[in-house]
């Protein structure tokens, strides 16, 4: 049996998703391996009230949520940035945790440090050395686009990985 799980990488301007179809089991054969379902960034124009953005992030993230219908949602935990980021950051995250909710999917969420803990072995990686584990984990034959995706795509694997 398989679960999907739906990374996010939480922003205001550039919101990462990735989800990932994952076997219950982490084993190494053939059908037991992760495979992308879709990935990609829920964008808000820079020039716009925030209201308006925080509303875009909600109606597509339900759309999101009523298309892939995931299993399990994994997010990065929200942590200081630059202080001018840090409320319309943490503005954007509530609402996906509004939506969430609504949606009553069960909600996982992880720091930085384990999110590249759990995808290269070694809590300070590089963003590049986890972006090439995305990659390798799921078989792609390039690093997904933009950043924003592909570490959307690093939470949904670092859930699998914790889960199996």
């Amino acid at each position: 049996m398989k679960q999907r799980i739906l990374g996010l990488d939480p922003g205001l301007a550039i919101l990462g998703f990735g989800v990932v179809l994952c076997p219950r089991s982490r084993s190494r054969q053939g059908d037991s391996l992760p495979e992308p379902l879709d990935f990609g960034v829920i964008q808000t124009p820079a020039n716009t009230d925030i209201g308006l953005r925080l509303n875009t992030i909600y109606e597509d993230l339900h759309t999101l949520l009523d298309r892939w219908q995931p299993d399990l949602v994994a997010i990065e935990k929200f942590f200081f940035y630059r202080m001018g980021n840090t409320i319309p950051v943490a503005q954007a995250r509530g609402v996906i945790l509004l939506v969430l909710a609504q949606h009553q999917v069960p909600l996982i969420e992880f720091t930085p440090a384990q999110i590249k803990q759990a995808i290269t072995g070694y809590g300070n990686a590089e963003k590049r050395e986890v972006q090439a584990a995305v990659a390798r984990e799921l078989s792609l034959s390039e690093i997904p686009r933009p950043d924003d995706a592909a570490d959307a795509l690093a939470v949904a694997l670092a859930a699998w990985f914790q889960q199996s």
